[in-house]
């Protein structure tokens, strides 16, 4: 839960939302960068794609052992600063990847990226629940969300088209130097960028009154069942997801034959997409109270789509069409998620929560990269695909399970 911040002005919260959502843009936008590039990285380290899968890993497991202290800090200290920190160095970490072609360089330069990355997640969402009224908080976390599945979706495409004018190093300078000048622009703006530390403590007071946990705190609060379930919830979101963006560009070149430009647009499709869907997701969020039931069926779409790819050998331009549903259902599930987990956090403790439920993100990052690597190395590339589709109908049970939670959280604070 937040303390409605029905005072501020609509364009103060509006540029608020805007920076956070640019800086959101990079926090995506990184994630992709390397993954269109694999082809060609396999030559120029010398390795397979297990290998680079690790080198994702290794981001995703320094993001994701550093997140929820990060969320700590947040919380303690406040997100302006270590937001802008953030953004700068993974910024610099990106651009040093083109500048030290070595696969042991990519490993450390990825670790100190995963470090920055972590930032991200508890700076934002405890700046957005200090700016934005409760009632327009759906929308909020769409435009947030949009902004990083934007990222998702430009980043395959502006490597391919970088790719035809410079080369793959300078493609990686650039697009990290990109992220040190957001952060300039944040530094700039850092006068509006106020988060969940400058609420009172008699309004953290007045609004603990209406959380069914709040009586918990700290590490106590992050372990226990209500969090724990949308933990869980996050893992699933991404270990699918790894599969079908990451790997995606490469099972189609390899195993379905489509040329690299060819196999990158038809996941583009699913990545455009999804932010679409986020933006109808953020209108039905703030008016639905079924939020996990939703998230649900939207997932039985992704993994039915996604199934049908694997199962069957259909036409590139039909395959496109399948992932434009699937990313735009998937879309459609992010509002709901974060109101979710809203829901289920005590006033004052939303860089945290939202810090070590993230950690989902970066768990799944560890796990599914170097797994996937190893189907297309070592197995039928369509098996990348299959395993991706299953997983998202297993996503729908860890969704409910949230719900359940949060109505739980809700009963027992009417109590």
């Amino acid at each position: 839960m937040s303390v409605p911040a029905t005072s501020e002005p609509f364009a103060s919260s509006a540029k608020v939302v805007a920076l956070v959502s640019m800086a959101h843009f990079f926090s995506h936008f990184y994630l992709l960068l390397l993954p269109p590039l694999f082809p060609i990285l396999v030559d120029v380290y010398g390795v397979g794609f297990t290998e680079l899968g690790f080198a994702l890993a290794a981001f995703s497991l320094i993001s994701g052992l550093t997140q929820a202290p990060v969320g700590f800090l947040v919380d303690r200290y406040g997100a302006r600063g270590l937001l802008i920190a953030g953004v700068a160095l993974e910024g610099a970490a990106f651009a040093l990847v083109g500048v030290f072609p070595f696969y042991s360089a990519l490993i450390a330069l990825m670790v100190i990226a995963g470090l920055a990355n972590a930032v991200y997640h508890p700076a934002n969402y405890s700046i957005l629940n200090a700016s934005v009224p409760d009632r327009r908080m759906g929308r909020a976390f769409s435009v947030h969300t949009t902004s990083g599945f934007l990222g998702d979706a430009l980043a395959p495409v502006t490597v391919v088209a970088l790719l035809t004018v410079v080369m793959w190093d300078s493609v990686v300078i650039i697009c990290g130097t990109a992220g040190v000048v957001m952060a300039l622009l944040l530094l700039l703006n850092s006068s509006v960028l106020a988060d969940a530390t400058e609420i009172s403590r008699s309004e953290h007071a007045a609004a603990g009154k209406q959380s069914g946990i709040k009586s918990r705190n700290g590490v106590a609060l992050l372990f226990s069942l209500p969090i724990l379930t949308g933990l869980l919830f996050y893992i699933g979101i991404s270990t699918y997801g790894r599969g079908i963006t990451s790997f995606g560009p490469s099972v189609l070149h390899v195993g379905f034959g489509a040329p690299l430009a060819t196999a990158t647009t038809i996941i583009a499709c699913y990545l455009f997409a999804s932010p679409v869907g986020v933006l109808a997701g953020g209108w039905i969020a703030d008016h639905i109270k079924r939020h996990d039931v939703f998230a649900a069926a939207c997932f039985v779409v992704v993994g039915t789509m996604v199934c049908i790819v694997a199962a069957t050998q259909l036409p590139l331009a039909v395959i496109g069409i399948l992932f434009a549903v699937a990313g735009f259902c998937s879309g459609l599930v992010a509002p709901s998620r974060d109101m979710l987990i809203r829901a289920l956090t005590p006033p004052g403790q939303i860089g945290k929560v939202f810090g070590f439920v993230s950690t989902g993100f970066n768990i799944g990052g560890i796990v599914a990269p170097p797994a996937f690597g190893m189907l297309l190395d070592h197995a039928e590339p369509n098996s990348v695909f299959w395993i991706a589709g299953l997983l998202a109908f297993a996503t729908t049970a860890t969704v409910l399970m949230t719900g359940q939670q949060s109505r739980r959280v809700k009963s027992a604070a009417v109590v």
